[in-house]
C-alpha cells in the first residue's frame, strides 16, 4: 500500500467558510466532551474505549439541539482522535491529551465514502460542492479527508492509496552529489552551486513586532482582537510559505540531478541549544530541509547516505584528507596546511560528503 497525501487550497464562499469553522467547533466539542468522560472514568477505574466514548456522547448530544444540523463525522473523528491520542499515551509515546481551546488550530476529518473529487471541485457532505485551486494529483482510493484552516486560507488534505508497488532503484545514471546545509547558504553541493536562505523571518521581523504590538494592546478576545490577530497569522503564514518554496525548490534540484545523496546526520534540536544560533537555525528549519529532501528520494527511490554525527566533514581537506584539529565558524575559506589547498568551507564539506556517500554504496 503507497499511500500518497496532496494539501490544496480550496475556494469557499463565505457560508462555506461559516460552515467550516462550525464543524471545526462541533470537532473540538466533541473531542473535549470525550475526553472529560474518559478522564471521569479513570477516577472510577473504568478504562473507556473509543466505542464506548463514542457511544456515550452519541447519547449525550441529544441533549443540544443545534448538533442535529452538523456533521456527524466531524464529531465521530474528533473521538477517533482523542481515542488514537490515549493509545500513544498509554504506550509512553506521548503525553495525556488536553482539552483543545476555542480559536487555536482549526480543522475537522470527514467519511472518505461521502468525498467525491472532479477535476478543481471537492464535494463534501451536507454542504456540497467547493472549488479548489488545484487538482488532485494523484490518482486511488480516498483513505481520509481533513478540512483545516491555516490564517486566512481553508485547505483540504486528500490521502490516497495508489495501489503502487514499492518504487525500484533509481536507473538514471546520475552522478552521486554531496550536500552540505547551513544557514548563510540552504544548501551547498560538491560543484560549487549554492541555494540561497531567503531567511523569512529576519526579513519580516520588524513588521511582525509591530503587528504583535498592536495586539496586545486590544482588548483581550474581543472584535479588533481578533481581526488583529487575522494580521499576524496571515503574516506567520507569509513567512512559511516563502521558506517553503526555498525548500521545495532546492530539494527538487537536487534530487534531479542526483542518483546518490551524502549528506551529514544533524540532531537540530541539540543545535539549537546555542543561544547564538539558536534563532538563524529556527528561520532556516532545517529540519523540514531535510524532511522534504528525505520525502522526494524515497519517492523516486534516491539513496540517501547520512555520514555519522561526528564525522569532520569541514575539518578534513577534500584533496589529501589532513584533518585540522580545529576549525574557528567564522573562517568560511577553507585553507589546508599539507597541501596548500584553497577552497569553500561548505564545499569543501559537500565534496567529503560526496566521496563518503560513493565509498559506502561501493561497499
Amino acid at each position: 500500500m503507497a499511500l500518497k497525501s496532496h494539501k490544496i487550497a480550496l475556494r469557499p464562499s463565505d457560508a462555506q467558510k461559516t460552515w467550516f469553522a462550525q464543524q471545526c467547533g462541533y470537532a473540538r466539542f466533541a473531542f473535549n466532551a470525550a475526553l472529560s468522560d474518559f478522564k471521569a472514568g479513570l477516577d472510577e477505574d473504568d478504562w473507556r474505549s473509543f466505542i464506548d466514548l463514542n457511544n456515550r456522547f452519541n447519547t449525550s448530544k441529544k441533549a443540544f439541539d443545534w448538533t442535529k444540523g452538523m456533521d456527524q463525522r466531524a464529531a465521530l473523528y474528533g473521538i477517533k482522535n482523542l481515542s488514537e491520542g490515549i493509545i500513544r499515551w498509554k504506550n509512553k509515546i506521548s503525553r495525556f491529551p488536553r482539552f483543545k481551546k476555542r480559536g487555536c488550530k482549526q480543522s475537522y476529518s470527514t467519511d472518505e465514502q461521502a468525498v467525491k473529487v472532479e477535476g478543481k471541485r471537492i464535494k463534501l457532505p451536507k454542504i456540497g460542492w467547493v472549488k479548489m485551486f488545484q487538482e488532485l494529483r494523484f490518482e486511488g482510493e480516498l483513505i481520509r479527508v481533513t478540512i483545516s484552516r491555516t490564517a486566512h486560507r481553508w485547505f483540504v488534505s486528500i490521502t490516497i492509496d495508489t495501489g503502487l508497488p514499492n518504487v525500484p532503484r533509481d536507473t538514471r545514471g546520475l552522478p552521486a552529489v554531496g550536500v552540505d546545509v547551513g544557514i548563510n547558504s540552504l544548501a551547498t553541493l560538491d560543484n560549487g552551486k549554492q541555494y540561497e536562505n531567503p531567511r523569512p523571518l529576519q526579513r519580516y521581523e520588524r513588521k511582525l513586532a509591530r503587528e504583535q504590538r498592536k495586539l496586545s494592546r486590544k482588548v483581550f478576545r474581543s472584535n479588533n482582537w481578533y481581526k488583529q490577530k487575522r494580521v499576524v497569522e496571515k503574516l506567520y503564514y507569509r513567512i512559511a510559505c516563502i521558506r517553503n518554496d526555498a525548500h521545495h525548490q532546492a530539494t527538487t534540484a537536487i534530487v534531479k540531478s542526483a542518483s546518490v545523496i551524502g549528506i551529514e546526520k544533524l540532531k537540530v534540536t541539540n543545535l539549537l541549544k546555542n543561544k547564538r544560533l539558536a534563532k538563524a537555525l529556527s528561520d532556516s528549519a532545517l529540519g523540514g530541509f531535510l524532511s522534504k529532501l528525505k520525502t522526494k528520494t524515497d519517492t523516486l527511490g534516491i539513496p540517501v547516505i547520512q555520514a555519522p554525527q561526528f564525522f569532520a566533514s569541514s575539518k578534513t581537506c577534500s584533496r589529501c584528507g589532513y584533518v585540522k584539529d580545529e576549525l574557528l565558524l567564522s573562517e568560511r575559506t577553507y585553507h589546508c596546511e599539507w597541501c596548500n589547498t584553497k577552497i569553500g568551507r561548505d564545499q569543501n564539506a559537500a565534496i567529503n560528503l560526496k566521496n563518503f556517500a560513493v565509498g559506502y554504496t561501493e561497499k
